[in-house]
């Protein structure tokens, strides 16, 4: 499996590891961003992730900075709890890549694709809460309906909710094939798509499971409010709910009275073509960045 960390080139740029220092890479997946953060001079990185597997990848990814990397297993919402339990008042910098990794979709059992015919997962942590079978099994039709408008943005939300709580009073839902078919015969074929009908769903099913958009404003403020004067904080998002969030959150850091951040990037970067030519999976990445104000 080749691993393609997203828009590394730009998060160097920006991040500027080059003056050392410590950065904090707040969803360090597989480990390529703080490879390359380590390769540009980083002093020290801490690398949090709430996937021990993807813990286990990183480890092996980082191998040659052992001594300078410390990976805690941890939600990147709890990075407050995670730098004041070592007495960290400020970082040099930083990252947080809100995407799901190659390793998640593409390991088997993980049930994030519907690629394969797999248990329905989609737990990021695997350690703890509920499954997507789970929620599809119990969830009321209307909870099943407004969880996909709301999250995928689907449109016939409602009829593929219906199907699912018709076709649970026979079977229970309980894999990936099953749940794509169940979306792709409630949805009316218009010809060619390039996505998938199933994707929309999929992708609200993720979020809810993994909480995905819940308390992401209080993550950035407090991400932003411990990087030192200067320092910057950089968000790559792969998804429209998850880029508002982030876009109105830095705004308001940086027009409040007493502006916390200055915004770097009035509009999102995005991939250059030489790195969608390498990893089409990229198409969707937006990264902002915002640097702390004195």
């Amino acid at each position: 499996m080749v691993h393609f960390p997203v828009m590394t080139t730009e998060v160097v740029q920006h991040l500027r590891p080059q003056f050392g220092g410590l950065f904090v890479d707040c969803t360090v997946g597989l480990g390529g961003h703080s490879r390359a953060l380590l390769e540009a001079g980083a002093t020290r990185i801490i690398g949090l992730d709430r996937d021990l597997d993807a813990l286990a990848r990183a480890g092996d990814t980082l191998a040659p900075w052992r001594d300078r990397v410390e990976l805690v297993h941890a939600d990147y919402r709890t990075l407050t709890d995670v730098l004041d339990q070592r007495h960290i008042a400020t970082v040099d910098g930083a990252l947080a890549d809100l995407g799901v990794s190659s390793l998640q979709f593409d390991a088997p059992g993980r049930g994030f694709s519907f690629q394969r015919d797999e248990p329905l997962d989609m737990r990021m942590d695997r350690s703890q809460g509920e499954t997507a079978a789970d929620f599809v099994a119990r969830a009321t039709e209307s909870e099943l309906a407004d969880t996909i408008f709301q999250y995928g943005e689907e449109r016939f939300s409602r009829r593929i909710a219906r199907a699912l709580v018709e076709t649970r009073r026979d079977a229970p839902v309980t894999t990936t094939g099953q749940l794509a078919a169940i979306v792709r015969r409630s949805i009316p074929r218009r010809g060619y798509t390039r996505i998938d009908p199933a994707t929309r769903t999929f992708q609200a099913l993720r979020i809810w499971v993994n909480r995905e958009l819940e308390g992401l404003d209080r993550f950035l403020e407090a991400a932003a409010s411990r990087l030192r004067a200067g320092a910057r904080l950089a968000v790559i998002t792969f998804h429209s709910l998850e880029d508002r969030i982030v876009k109105h959150t830095l705004r308001a850091l940086e027009h409040r009275e007493t502006a916390l951040v200055k915004v770097l990037t009035k509009k999102p970067l995005v991939p250059a073509d030489d790195e969608l030519q390498r990893n089409p999976r990229a198409r969707s990445a937006k990264l902002r960045v915002a640097e702390r104000t004195a």
